[in-house]
């Protein structure tokens, strides 16, 4: 969404599970115990399917488009950014590979625990463990996480995690080592080759959850490629690219010098992964469900096709191979603030009020796909259940915003424009219907998926409406409000979070003061009394709470919903169930 922002699907699960985060307590929505909703899907057994897999053979992927990004500077989206932490780079901590809430847990990835705070959390030091090297045999130094730290700040680099912009002590205007510059040891240190300090400009307790991110894995200087990077990443995880043919296939073979003895988590089952990236939905749908040949040894990349659902959850043969968890994400309809009339608050309430949420739904799949959402914060941040905020029809007040209209002087309504990437269409079109009802009439602006991020996130390209969304980085609401509505994180161009361009200092101030809070209870209050602030200003309207159906082959083991990536299969320990 955003950069971890997709219109996607998934079961509702029923279990809603408790993490402390330091900073932060949060739960989030696990397989458990496998039970459904109620409304058609639900989880397979314990939520994973079909046992543990044996080593060897090729796994396929059925995807209907090309990775944009798997430069770790830049990657922050899902299903990308699980693709590339589990398979292709490893970072300084890691979630490990579990459905649920032992899923939620970190643990030390390259470096050998989670990370020592001192000077009250504003410091943090990492020890690299041995051993670790790339696909070369050559060994990873603390010095290659920094740079690729570095690489972060490049605004031609730009799309991927704002945290280490956000968190460290840095220069004004530093942009990175390929305009020739390194931060200093005030703002990240490297003593030695398997230490880094790093030295923040406040205190964050949960830092050792931020840094499972992939602006954490290392990148060799040497292997620098610029903005062709993503192109042939220089793999410190269990495979490497063999072949990319962009929008085609993608071929990963395994890393010789990735060493299981030093990774927890990682399993590298298959000896083989081919991602297929010429698909489109209904097909890869229909492959999935019939099940022949190469694709019972198969997952899906792509959502299932809503037209596809009901095929699914009619035959129970298929539904087993189902998987499917929450996705904890908030799609939204997005306001710029910063243009009129979406500079003036009560026409934004107009559009919060005149939007018909039951149509929206409908066009994202129905209630077995998404749910309605009354806040930013979806309940897996908001103690496992929902909050209505303001307690609106879900098919909207058209009266209420016909009167917010007038008080904004716009008694007849107004004209804007809607970005939308080609894939979510009908919903542009059910929230274009909804605020014609009130004389707000509304242009659709359909983008290819792989340019819809720039185009909002550009200043002069953005319109007054886009469709985008977002989902926590981790469990915790410091992963969520600040990506979205701090203004210090607005750019111009490349602009990867506050896509309401939201500038209100008093909830800048807010979130600096929450994050230096250490008790779990009294920051997820806080947390909650911000979204609800927030909520207030109206920058943009949520309208569901987004779940995944992904189907797998039926020799497929190991395969389960990630509860931190967006409820994608984890790909640490898929493999198959034997190999032919």
């Amino acid at each position: 969404m955003t950069r971890r922002t997709h219109v996607a699907l998934a079961a509702a699960i029923t279990a809603a599970l408790t993490l402390s985060l330091g900073a932060c307590t949060s739960s989030k929505s696990g397989s458990g115990d496998g039970n459904g909703d109620g409304k058609g899907i639900t989880t397979a057994g314990n939520g994973i399917i079909g046992g543990t897999p044996v080593k060897g053979g090729t796994l396929h992927i059925l995807s209907n488009q090309d990775i944009s990004q798997l430069d770790p500077a830049r990657n922050w989206t899902e299903p990308e950014m699980d693709f590339g932490i589990r398979l292709l780079y490893r970072t300084l901590t890691t979630f490990k590979a579990a459905p649920g809430k032992d899923g939620l847990q970190i643990v030390g990835d390259l470096a050998t625990d989670t990370g020592q705070s001192s000077d009250g959390d504003k410091t943090w030091t990492f020890h690299l463990k041995d051993g670790v090297k790339y696909e070369d045999g050559t060994p990873i130094v603390s010095q290659d996480i920094k740079y690729n730290v570095e690489r972060s700040f490049d605004p031609d680099l730009s799309g991927g995690p704002d945290y280490a912009k956000n968190y460290l002590v840095a220069p004004a205007g530093y942009k990175g080592p390929l305009k020739g510059a390194e931060l200093g040891n005030d703002s990240v240190e490297t003593p030695d080759a398997k230490t880094i300090v790093f030295h923040l400009k406040r205190p964050v307790a949960e830092f050792g959850y931020t840094v499972t991110l992939p602006t954490f894995a290392p990148v060799p200087k040497a292997h620098e490629g610029g903005t062709t990077y993503g192109n042939h990443v220089f793999s410190s995880g269990p495979y490497k690219v063999e072949a990319y043919d962009r929008g085609k296939q993608l071929t990963l073979v395994r890393n010789t010098n990735w060493d299981q003895s030093t990774d927890s988590v990682r399993k590298a089952y298959p000896d083989k992964i081919v991602m297929d990236q010429s698909g489109s939905p209904e097909g890869i749908a229909d492959r999935m469900i019939a099940n022949q040949g190469d694709d019972q040894s198969a997952v899906m990349y792509a959502d299932l096709s809503h037209a596809k659902v009901a095929d699914v959850i009619t035959n129970p043969d298929v539904k087993a191979r189902l998987v499917s968890e929450n996705e904890n994400c908030t799609a939204m309809v997005t306001m710029d603030t910063q243009k009129a009339p979406f500079d003036n608050v009560n026409a934004r309430l107009a559009v919060e009020y005149a939007i018909d949420k039951e149509a929206y739904q409908s066009a994202a799949g129905g209630p077995a796909l998404a749910d309605f959402a009354t806040t930013f914060l979806p309940p897996a941040l908001t103690g496992g259940t929902a909050v209505d905020h303001f307690k609106i029809p879900t098919a909207g007040d058209p009266d209420k915003a016909k009167a917010y209209l007038a008080k904004a002087g716009l008694p007849n309504g107004f004209s804007t424009e809607i970005t939308v990437s080609n894939g979510g269409k009908a919903q542009a079109e059910a929230v274009q219907a909804g605020l014609k009802r009130v004389g707000i009439n509304v242009t659709i602006n359909a983008v290819d998926a792989s340019v819809a991020t720039s185009t909002i996130g550009d200043k002069n390209k953005q319109t007054g409406l886009s469709l985008n969304g977002w989902c926590p980085d981790y469990p915790s609401g410091a992963t969520f409000l600040p990506m979205l509505f701090d203004s210090r994180i607005i750019s111009d161009t490349g602009n990867s979070g506050n896509s309401s361009r939201l500038a209100d200092p008093a909830v800048d101030a807010e979130m600096d003061r929450i994050a230096t809070l250490t008790d779990s209870t009294a920051a997820d209050q806080a947390w909650n009394a911000l979204d609800a602030k927030i909520m207030d200003a109206a920058p943009a309207v949520p309208v569901t709470w987004q779940k995944k159906p992904l189907l797998v082959g039926s020799n497929v083991a190991g395969a389960f919903g990630s509860p931190i990536w967006s409820a994608q299969i984890d790909y640490a320990t898929v493999g198959l169930k034997s190999v032919k």
